[in-house]
């Protein structure tokens, strides 16, 4: 990459972060190209030759999977999602779900189908992921945590359906995220298929007796020294920031690694607070 390169994808991303920070205003070529400096006369052909999607695309596929979110988790009413989709009816929202996702939107909010939904996505993933971002790495002292966890075992294809049951048990336990941190804990790589099944398990930080049924079990994420690396934005793919732990930081740093899993405290996550709100922990065990 030369030297120029580097500020003119900076810009570029600068342009990514500002839709996906306004979805909810009116989002037209003149303004997103006004925040990337770029003439509105080029940038539609700039963006595509670096996104690999139109503006227009990246916009509705952004919008459509923030509506399929809440649809899905917290089984909001089709006609407010359509509206805040940017819909003026919610029939033509429908069609436009039922395009892409294969699914009327109310079949969704029931009984997703993930394989479809993620396929339809994959644009907005490669356009996202074309940026690499640096990451600040602390060490942290992490304490004894005990938790209630679910267990997703199996294809990433259809780790929707194990998240809406945990949702909803945390609900009927009474464990909103306000009264219990959430943690992930990655027993296995989900890039790595081929080496088994994936594991992830879903938890929820208590010191409350509650029922353990539905597949909970009760569980600790065991104290003790940690790699963190803080995650603002977007963090439904964690490889990114795991890769530049195991990568680049580990081999420098002398630290030995712990024998407990890679785990992460979604501190704030979509879609409770936009996506560009969201805040995530990514810790890796030390000794």
């Amino acid at each position: 990459m030369t030297a120029n390169a580097s500020p003119y994808h900076d810009r570029m991303q600068r342009a990514l972060d500002h839709i996906d920070r306004h979805l909810d205003d009116e989002l037209d070529l003149a303004s997103i190209s006004a925040v990337a400096a770029f003439s509105k006369y080029h940038f539609h052909r700039q963006f595509v030759a670096t996104f690999g999607l139109t503006v227009h695309r990246y916009v509705q596929l952004a919008r459509l999977q923030r509506a399929s979110h809440r649809l899905a988790f917290h089984g909001e009413r089709v006609t407010d999602v359509a509206l805040d989709a940017g819909y003026d009816a919610p029939d033509a929202f429908a069609r436009a779900f039922r395009r892409h996702f294969g699914q009327s939107p109310s079949s969704f909010r029931s009984v997703p189908d993930w394989a479809p939904w993620r396929a339809a996505l994959l644009p907005l993933d490669h356009a996202r992921n074309r940026s690499m971002p640096s990451y600040d790495v602390t060490i942290r002292d992490f304490p004894d945590t005990r938790i209630a966890f679910l267990s997703h075992v199996g294809d990433m294809t259809g780790i929707g359906d194990t998240i809406r049951r945990f949702i909803a048990w945390r609900r009927a336990n009474r464990l909103p995220p306000s009264e219990g941190a959430t943690f992930n804990i990655f027993h296995s790589d989900p890039q790595a298929m081929a080496a088994g099944p994936v594991r992830i398990d879903l938890c929820v930080a208590t010191d409350r007796d509650v029922s353990v049924e539905e597949g909970v079990t009760i569980g600790l994420i065991p104290g003790g020294r940690c790699a963190v690396v803080r995650i603002t934005g977007r963090a439904d793919d964690l490889e990114a920031p795991a890769l530049h732990l195991y990568r680049d930081w580990l081999p420098e740093s002398g630290e030995e690694l712990r024998d407990f899993p890679l785990f992460c405290q979604r501190v704030r996550f979509f879609p409770d607070v936009a996506e560009h709100d969201a805040v995530t922990d990514l810790f890796l065990p030390l000794r």
